[in-house]
């Protein structure tokens, strides 16, 4: 006789918003658990007569879904149109254009939209199978009793009495990074438990195909960026975009005990870092261009990363420094503006701008030492592209033209 397993009671938050949980709402374990484990995500008092004996949670700029225990799952919803999220997870992990994605829009959670971007890659990563995996060659050393590629004759003069032969040559393998991500990120969708039993099939379906060609590597979200594509493997560019969404939101870090199931949680200041610098590279005017997490060398064990750069196409000059704030306060702080002056002199630029989701009750107009800093809006509320043309129609507005250089009739 089947026995149906438990489902988990699932208590739901909105990212930045208190809310209150009767006592009995919340086992003590989980919310021991939750402090110990999801500090960083989410706030959490414990009930006390301050309290009036409830449970106070807050969850602070995460979305997703965390299974705390197997009894009790919490699911933050995003502050933001859930459309919108999912045109800015578009944008920042370069899936904008892509057919699959078109109804996509169309999901009602974001475990929805995982569920169904677990099917696309596990789909993908099948038919590449059946067309063969990518490989290549790679270099090899190995004691064997017979020569192949090339002999280490040093080793024969040195051993002679060695019947084995020290062998360097070349495997045409498919054991390479390539698809080690591949199995890797579907390894990790397989912990989740936002798949439905349909998907999950298709999962461990991928996953199985991928077994013993394919060593099971712990990989990173950086592992899929910026690798080398040929005429033989130009599919696996989006096969590791989708890989890198999984692996940048998943946590295996979260593991506990005996168990194993992983949560999938999106910081969303990232998100909006990577959504608006992604926009800004796809919709910039010709004469500009944008650099994106551009590294400074403070000094030889020090150095920092500036959000966003805007440049000049023709002379490469840095025309302003551009940081994203994923937070609605009344004003901008101290700290940021400072920050923002810094980045600017040592850029050897005079405009910075703090991109905020929402305008600001006190917008920032300030000038120190020939820096301008100042504050707009790239909102999440309405329509991205036309809250993008809007945001770069006021930062022109406000960056000064260069004048143009007086030519003497003897220079003509």
């Amino acid at each position: 006789m089947d026995i149906n397993p438990v489902q988990p009671k699932i208590i739901e938050l909105i990212e930045y918003e208190n809310k209150s949980f009767q006592r009995d709402e919340i086992p003590d374990s989980a919310a021991v658990e939750l402090y110990e484990k999801y500090k960083t995500q989410v706030d959490i008092e414990f009930p006390i007569y301050k309290t009036r004996e409830h449970w106070k949670l807050k969850a602070k700029g995460w979305v997703g879904y965390i299974p705390v225990t197997p009894e009790l799952h919490l699911k933050i919803n995003p502050k933001v149109p859930i459309q919108n999220l999912f045109g800015m997870l578009e944008y920042a992990y370069n899936f904008k254009g892509f057919r699959f994605l078109e109804g996509m829009m169309d999901c009602e959670s974001l475990e929805e939209f995982y569920n169904n971007l677990a099917q696309i890659l596990s789909h993908k990563v099948l038919d590449r199978c059946r067309k063969g995996l990518y490989r290549t060659y790679l270099p090899k050393t190995q004691q064997l009793s017979y020569v192949r590629g090339r002999l280490d004759v040093q080793q024969i003069i040195q051993k002679p009495w060695n019947v084995k032969l020290k062998c360097n040559y070349e495997e045409h393998t498919a054991d390479i990074k390539e698809n080690q991500i591949l199995a890797w990120t579907l390894y990790i969708i397989g912990r989740s438990s936002l798949c439905s039993e349909r998907v999950s099939t298709k999962v461990q379906k991928a996953y199985h195909a991928l077994q013993g060609l394919v060593t099971l590597q712990p990989c990173s979200a950086e592992d899929c960026i910026a690798r080398h594509y040929n005429r033989l493997n130009p599919d696996y560019e989006l096969l590791h975009n989708l890989c890198r969404f999984f692996l940048e939101n998943s946590s295996p870090s979260h593991e506990r005990g005996n168990y194993k199931t992983l949560p999938f949680l999106v910081d969303m200041a990232h998100l909006y870092e990577l959504f608006v610098a992604e926009w800004l590279k796809k919709n910039t005017p010709q004469s500009y261009f944008f650099k994106q997490q551009h590294p400074i060398e403070i000094s030889q064990n020090r150095h920092f990363n500036i959000d966003i750069l805007l440049c000049d196409a023709a002379t490469g000059k840095t025309i302003a420094v551009l940081d994203t704030k994923y937070k609605a306060p009344e004003l901008a702080g101290y700290t940021d503006i400072h920050q923002m002056i810094s980045y600017a002199n040592t850029t050897k630029c005079k405009q910075a701008f703090l991109i905020y989701p929402k305008d600001l009750t006190q917008p920032l107009d300030i000038k120190s030492d020939q820096i301008q800093v100042r504050s707009l809006t790239f909102s999440l509320d309405d329509n991205l592209d036309r809250a993008g043309q809007t945001f770069l129609k006021n930062l022109f507005l406000l960056i000064p033209s260069e004048p143009t250089p007086i030519i003497s009739k003897g220079d003509r």
